[in-house]
Parts: C-alpha cells; sequence; structure tokens
C-alpha cells in the first residue's frame, strides 16, 4: 500500500465537524432530510432495519440492513428509516459538515451512500467501544467527546475504503487515485504543496513514472488530466480562502499564480466569474 499520507493534507486544510444528534431507538419511520453543507454518519451496533435512500430526481432506493454496520452519507441526501432500530439496538446519528462542502474533491469522489458493515473494519472497535461507553455514561465534556469520536470513526472508515477500493467498486475518481500506489504519491503531494510550480514532468517523477504512462494512467484512474486536478484543487483552496476574506494577491501568491490578475485570470475561465462577483454570489 501507498506510504505516503493520503488523508492529512486533505483533511488538515477541510476540516471534518461531526455533530451528534441522536443515540437509541427510533420510532417507525424516520425521515432525515437533505441540508447544503451536511451529511450523515450513522452507526448501528446491535439490530437490523430498511433504509430508503432518496434522489433529487425523484428516484429512490431501498437497502436492507441486516447486520451492524456504518451508514455514510457524505453529501446532503434524503433518506429514510423503515423499521428503525428497537429498544434493544445501539444506534447513534451524527452529523457531518466539511469546509468546502459539496466542493471537496474527497466528499464528491464518494458514493451518495456508503453501508460498511462493522466486522470488515476490524480497527473501528475500539473507537465504537468508547463511543457507545461514553452515550450510556454521561459525564463532564459528554457532548465534545462524542463528536471528536465520531470523527475518529469517520477517519477510521475513510482508511479503510482507501485501502479496500475494490470491495466498493468506486467509479474514477479522487477515492481511486488515492488508492492507487503511484498516484498517490503525486496527489498528496499536489494537496500538501498546491503553490508548488507542478508539471506533468514533476508530477510523474513523483509518481515515479515516465511522463505518458503517468498521463494516461492518472486520466484513466482520476478521471481528468493532471493540469486540470491541480487547477480544481487550487481553486477548490480559493474559494475558501475567499469565503475567510483572504486577500486575492495573497491567495494567488499561496497557490502559485504569478500575480493577482493570472490568479483572476485562471478562476473566471474555470469558474465564468471573478473572485469577487463569486464571493459575492456566495453570500
Amino acid at each position: 500500500m501507498p506510504t505516503v499520507d493520503r488523508l492529512t493534507p486533505l483533511l488538515a486544510r477541510f476540516r471534518v465537524r461531526t455533530r451528534l444528534f441522536h443515540t437509541g431507538p427510533l420510532c417507525g419511520v424516520t425521515t432525515f432530510p437533505a441540508a447544503i453543507g451536511r451529511g450523515f454518519l450513522h452507526v448501528l451496533r446491535e439490530g437490523e432495519m430498511e433504509m430508503e435512500v432518496r434522489r433529487a430526481d425523484g428516484s429512490s432506493t431501498r437497502i436492507a440492513v441486516t447486520e451492524p454496520s456504518l451508514l455514510f452519507f457524505p453529501r446532503p441526501t434524503e433518506h429514510v428509516f423503515v423499521g428503525a432500530p428497537t429498544e434493544e439496538s445501539d444506534f447513534a446519528c451524527a452529523t457531518v459538515e466539511v469546509d468546502g462542502g459539496a466542493l471537496h474533491p474527497l466528499v464528491r469522489a464518494l458514493p451518495s451512500v456508503v453501508v460498511l458493515p462493522l466486522d470488515e473494519v476490524v480497527t473501528l472497535r475500539p473507537a465504537l467501544d468508547l463511543l457507545f461507553a461514553e452515550v450510556d455514561d454521561v459525564r463532564c465534556g459528554h457532548p465534545m467527546l462524542i463528536d471528536r469520536l465520531f470523527e475518529v470513526v469517520l477517519i477510521q472508515m475513510l482508511r479503510w475504503m482507501l485501502d479496500n477500493p475494490a470491495r466498493l467498486a468506486l467509479p474514477p475518481g479522487l477515492l481511486s487515485g488515492l488508492s492507487d500506489e503511484r498516484l498517490a504519491r503525486a496527489l498528496s503531494a499536489v494537496h500538501e504543496a498546491p503553490g508548488e510550480p507542478w508539471t506533468l514532468h514533476t508530477l510523474a517523477r513523483t509518481a515515479a513514472m515516465s511522463r505518458s504512462a503517468f498521463a494516461a494512467r492518472f486520466k484513466d484512474v482520476v478521471g481528468t488530466t493532471p493540469a486540470d486536478y491541480l487547477t480544481e484543487w487550487r481553486l477548490t483552496i480559493a474559494q475558501e480562502q475567499l469565503r475567510a476574506g483572504t486577500p486575492v494577491g495573497t491567495i494567488a501568491a499561496e497557490l502559485g499564480y504569478a500575480s493577482a490578475s493570472a490568479f483572476s485570470r485562471a478562476f473566471s475561465q474555470r469558474l465564468g466569474c471573478s473572485p469577487r462577483a463569486w464571493l459575492a454570489l456566495a453570500a
């Protein structure tokens, strides 16, 4: 498996926050509406149920959850629990918010719902033991500790997904790229240092591949060209920095653009408006 850290550069720049909002049984049919910028992470530690996932186009899918599982919705997705967990079940729900929301490349790369049996991820057991022990024993700092433990569970799950892409049948995208030993080196380098003067040559050298082989494999596995991915990553960072009030000139220098005007041109070409106009629309 890749020896580089594939998650820290992503999660350090775009923080993930989880917040517990329910533990214990649910009554009958429970609907979780889609809300912009919010995902869900449910832990069914005991019991079983049916779940209906509703899409924006009006279609839906029924999924039977017959064993203890993690249910992860990385993007806003309406879903309904039918025959929800009973008094005999260990059950907990948290919201998930990622800086950048649906624009985050990792969020975009994930399927709309991940159902992961707990037995698949042995490393989850200690974190889940701590999580449910804290759920059952309300003490000082209880909410903060549970929220942090949910973050641990989420990162453990993402680790497993990166190490087991074949079991998820993932389409081309970032997750597939980070699961590839050579491409992961180049992607992680870009994530860690987006302002470096990356070229096809330097990225291929980082991946220990020839330029032609690297370019072809990157397109097949990630679904875009290295240059386009680099631009998307830089502009995703830029959008978060604009929201935070960072001046355009500072953003341009950090992301490797020769000037503020060069950055504004690249921003406008990709997003259809200037950084300041985009910020006004976003607000």
